[in-house]
């Protein structure tokens, strides 16, 4: 792990201020979603995993859902390499991309259902995808002796 800093003060502050809930992306699904009449927990945290969240969750169902920047985790059509203390900078992007990973098998190993979308996606096919699973969940749970 490199220990060299953001390029500048301005630079580490302007990051900061960065939103990392309720950014525009997860608020535009979660209103399809709601709208639609789906109840979801926001911002949940991952069992056993402290410091991580789920963005949006549905916690009976077990379907967890994860909505990602493209620069901070590493798109492969939009993110961009910063040129400024670049190999900071992909250290620490690297770091993000690991720990989603390792989130997602977490949670896959606990029976959750993983979603991950990319904050370019169209909010609709999102909160489609969503409800499928969703219901797909649902369907499993009520075979199994009920709610």
């Amino acid at each position: 792990m490199s220990t060299a800093r953001p390029s500048s003060p301005g630079v580490s502050a302007r990051m900061s201020r960065q939103a990392s809930r309720d950014t525009a992306p997860e608020v535009a699904v979660r209103r399809i979603l709601h709208a639609a009449g789906y109840r979801f927990r926001v911002n949940a945290r991952v069992p056993t995993m402290p410091r991580r969240t789920i963005d949006i969750a549905f916690t009976r169902a077990k379907v967890a859902v994860m909505i990602d920047g493209c620069f901070w985790h590493g798109c492969p059509l939009h993110a961009t390499q910063p040129k400024a203390n670049a190999q900071w900078w992909r250290d620490k992007l690297d770091r993000n991309m690991a720990r989603d990973r390792e989130t997602t098998e977490h949670l896959a190993a606990a029976g959750w259902t993983v979603l991950r979308f990319w904050e370019h996606e169209p909010p609709a096919a999102a909160a489609e995808l969503v409800a499928a699973a969703v219901e797909q969940e649902r369907r499993k749970t009520d075979k199994g002796g009920g709610r």
